[in-house]
């Protein structure tokens, strides 16, 4: 997943709250919770086009934690918050 390029689903809204955000499918219905700021900086900054590794750094998370940020970015692609990124033509 490092090296790949994901992006928020296209129903799913981010709700901003103090423990971090909200996030709702509104095809599935699926409520999810984004316990940090730090993993919500991360899932905006995939949408700017690089991979996840790019985001990573671009939301200043440490490198030791990457792998926490990773499990959590897997769980949010498994319940299809996240998607595969669409290559523009």
């Amino acid at each position: 997943m490092l090296h790949e390029r994901w992006e928020l689903s296209g129903s799913v809204a981010l709700r901003p709250e103090p423990f971090g955000a909200l996030a709702y499918d509104f095809d599935s219905r699926r409520l999810t919770f984004l316990k940090s700021p730090g993993l919500v900086r991360v899932v905006r900054a995939l949408g700017a086009g690089g991979d996840v590794e790019a985001a990573l750094v671009a939301g200043d998370v440490p490198q030791e934690q990457w792998p926490r940020y990773l499990e959590a970015l897997t769980r949010l692609a498994e319940h299809r918050m996240l998607r595969p990124a669409e290559v523009a033509a």
